[in-house]
């Protein structure tokens, strides 16, 4: 029987031809965690499993278009931002955003590849600062996202400084950048919030891999569509994410993508 109230996740990132990031993540993470996605291409890429070769905006006009026509359709119950190629779409974006109070917003901070390739700008960050900071209900950066967003000695000043512009919290993974201390087999993620901080541990994969910022921050935004808690979200958005990474394939000598439906 097909569920009339299936959920609606509002996705706005770019295209990774290879399948192992961006919209073809989202949309794969999304359905897997028991919602739809709905998607708007932010930018188009030249990439393989190794890197980002090119990254080409989609129009502003096209962006808006196709975003208010999909709200003008569907009742949004979550959205996810990825990749925000240049300040124009972030501008369009924020007053897309504006439209949509109350709804949970999660945001991957897409700065560089995997392989490398810087995405972003300096002032695109103070931008995305400035502009998005105060709409997000939950960030996803790693250690490094985090670091270039927000000065500080340590995570948690880099955090309360994020809070501060208005974000309500802050998932922090450490898979490229380890925490001191944590044991060379483990991985260790933090949720902050304004009343509260919770650490998961997760076994350690080996290998690179190729999307995996996507396919949590995706898996996140399904699980709050469906209803559940920010804290259990969080959870089983990792778990949803470590499991597909660990069956993950390479199909050549590059990164590894994960592979989300299992």
């Amino acid at each position: 029987m097909v569920d009339a109230k299936l959920p609606v996740v509002l996705v706005m990132a770019g295209h990774d031809p290879t399948g192992g990031a961006g919209l073809i993540a989202d949309s794969e993470a999304i359905a897997a965690n028991g919602a739809w996605a709905v998607t708007v291409p932010t930018a188009l890429t030249v990439q393989t499993t190794h890197n980002v070769l090119k990254v080409m905006p989609c129009s502003v006009g096209v962006v808006r278009d196709m975003a208010w026509a999909l709200l003008d359709e569907f009742e949004i119950a979550a959205i996810k931002i990825g990749l925000i190629a240049d300040v124009a779409l972030l501008e369009v974006i924020e007053d897309i955003l504006r439209a949509c109070p109350g709804i949970p917003l999660v945001v991957d901070p897409v700065f560089k590849a995997g392989g490398g390739a810087e995405l972003s700008t300096g002032v695109l960050i103070d931008e995305f600062r400035r502009r998005l900071l105060p709409l997000v209900d939950i960030l996803t950066p790693n250690r490094q996202e985090l670091a270039r967003l927000a000065p500080g000695l340590d995570d948690v000043e880099r955090v309360v400084s994020l809070m501060t512009l208005g974000c309500q919290a802050v998932l922090v993974t450490a898979t490229d950048e380890p925490l001191a201390g944590t044991p060379a087999d483990e991985v260790v993620h933090t949720l902050h919030t304004p009343e509260t901080s919770r650490q998961w541990r997760w076994p350690r994969l080996s290998g690179h891999y190729h999307g995996s910022g996507c396919t949590l921050a995706a898996a996140l935004a399904a699980r709050l569509a469906v209803g559940e808690r920010l804290v259990n979200a969080c959870e089983q958005a990792q778990r949803f994410t470590w499991e597909s990474l660990s069956r993950g394939w390479q199909p050549g000598d590059g990164q590894m993508l994960p592979r989300r439906h299992h």
